[in-house]
């Protein structure tokens, strides 16, 4: 099972807004957000919300793939996330998140027992390639007791 298919099955809101998982490596996950009128603003795009858990769903991706090596002994959890809407997002979205921190630095971390904390950057585009948001994530891995 894939990291975007396991996601789907244990994450309401990734079926709810039917995200999409189009690329998840440890280096970054690319996901997309489809074009629903469900899930509109009142000027007909994709709601800041909708944007806000595409971006936060694609962090989470390029996190478990990075460190799901390391789910045995520590948790991963969102610290917190700051975002900026950029320009108009009109139609389908993509976000692509992009680990902030070498994996090798994090694990060395949690190694001696601390508890690392990492950013993840994502941007937000529509399907003409401009940018429409930016967020930070930053993430932690949290030693299991």
């Amino acid at each position: 099972m894939s990291i975007g298919e396991m996601l789907a099955a244990t994450v309401p809101m990734v079926r709810t807004l039917n995200l999409e998982y189009l690329e998840t490596t440890p280096e970054r996950a690319v996901l997309s957000l489809p074009d629903q009128g469900d899930f509109h603003n009142h000027i007909g795009g994709p709601h800041a919300g909708a944007m806000f858990t595409l971006a936060e769903s694609a962090s989470g991706a390029v996190v478990l793939a990075a460190f799901g090596d390391q789910l045995s002994r520590a948790v991963p959890l969102a610290v917190s996330a700051e975002i900026a809407y950029r320009k108009v997002a009109l139609g389908p979205v993509k976000a692509t998140a992009t680990l902030g921190r070498p994996v090798a630095d994090v694990v060395a971390e949690l190694d001696e027992g601390k508890r690392p904390e990492f950013p993840v950057a994502v941007a937000i585009t529509r399907e003409d390639g401009a940018v429409t948001g930016e967020m930070t994530v930053v993430w932690t891995l949290r030693p299991n007791s």
